[in-house]
């Protein structure tokens, strides 16, 4: 395709080179070239970019994997598209395969919603400067990112933060052919979910694959736990005349059960799915009490592999056979610590979204037999 004339350009804003990888596979499939750009750090850690060539009237496509450090990836997505949109780019459409924080949607004690900032960042990254993208300020002369393709969002409502539309591709298909294809006797497996709340996702890969359903409950969740807040504080003495306060109903403190697993795992492959493996020690737990429930290999299938701090060392050492990721976050390090992570491609499907998206065809294509809870 002659990238002069074809009506868009496909940009990568990360400064480390195994993080454009998925972005070279995407053009490769596009037959287009990679937009031609320079990213880097200065001394003093300020993200700087240049953009080599014209940009005046097309749609750009920004593709951004996030690596280990997300604070500057960030960063670079929000100055290479205020750089684009400054160059009298048209429409500049962001292309997230993993949307960061997104772990951080809900509201925590006395947290914040880290999500919703960093989606009102991103739809403000064309303001007047620098400035009053950090600051947001109202006051603006453009509009910055119109349009968001990313891949199994953390929960689905997440959509709902942003002013402009957001494409949730899903990383199921491409996970199921794997095990179809890779996991001999995938026939006596059984998918596994290793939390009540990953239900929903476990029983859509059961119900495609035709296999049964085991969950295990009772893990301990210390994110969810209240014992440091300052709630349970006692109220401060106060002299007072007036009312002294209503005494409202005592909430019971949840109380976890002995951990078990619903389901029968004796003598089968169990698979446990997941949206993203980062810490892996929930996983590791769960493998070891599958295994003394009797299975026999234990499979991890999941869309993002963050595989922070350890997890390469723990994986290996764990009852764990084998983690597959997909290539949305850059694991290449992680791969050479253990031979047990496998990688499935979906550079396609990107590829796909961005083909329509700028041909003004339906989406719908990549969503077949897609179901809320997918």
């Amino acid at each position: 395709m002659n990238v002069a004339k074809s009506g868009y350009r496909v940009f990568s804003a990360n400064s480390s080179a195994a993080c454009t990888e998925l972005a070279k596979k995407i053009t490769e499939r596009l037959g287009v070239e990679l937009g031609k750009s320079v990213v880097f750090q200065e001394s003093n850690s300020e993200t700087r970019v240049d953009v080599k060539e014209s940009v005046r009237g097309q749609t750009i496509f920004i593709i951004q994997t996030i690596p280990r450090d997300v604070n500057t990836a960030i960063m670079e997505l929000l100055v290479m598209a205020y750089a684009l949109k400054t160059s009298c780019a048209k429409n500049i459409i962001g292309v997230i395969p993993y949307f960061p924080y997104s772990k951080q949607c809900k509201m925590r004690k006395r947290g914040s919603i880290v999500c919703k900032l960093l989606a009102s960042m991103l739809a403000k990254a064309g303001k007047d400067n620098i400035a009053n993208l950090i600051l947001f300020l109202s006051v603006c002369s453009f509009k910055g990112l119109t349009h968001i393709i990313t891949m199994d969002l953390h929960q689905k409502e997440i959509q709902g933060f942003f002013s402009f539309p957001v494409d949730n591709l899903r990383a199921s298909p491409f996970l199921i052919q794997y095990i179809q294809e890779e996991i001999p006797d995938y026939r006596n497996a059984i998918i596994v979910a290793k939390s009540p709340a990953a239900a929903k996702r476990a029983q859509s890969y059961a119900e495609r694959l035709r296999l049964g359903l085991a969950v295990i409950h009772g893990e301990a969740q210390c994110s969810e736990s209240d014992m440091a807040d300052g709630r349970h504080s006692p109220p401060c003495v106060r002299n007072t005349t007036g009312h002294t306060g209503l005494e409202l109903p005592l909430m019971m403190a949840k109380e976890k059960p002995p951990i078990t697993v619903v389901g029968d795992v004796g003598g089968r492959i169990a698979i446990i799915v997941d949206d993203i493996v980062d810490d892996v020690g929930d996983f590791v737990a769960a493998a070891e009490i599958l295994k003394e429930r009797g299975a026999y290999k234990i499979y991890i299938m999941a869309t993002h592999g963050l595989l922070s701090a350890d997890a390469p060392r723990l994986i290996e050492e764990s009852a764990i056979d084998e983690v597959v990721v997909t290539n949305t976050v850059p694991h290449e390090v992680q791969k050479l610590q253990c031979p047990k992570i496998k990688t499935v491609d979906v550079s396609m499907i990107l590829a796909e979204a961005i083909r329509r998206i700028h041909n003004g065809e339906s989406m719908a294509y990549l969503f077949r037999n897609i179901t809320v809870d997918d």
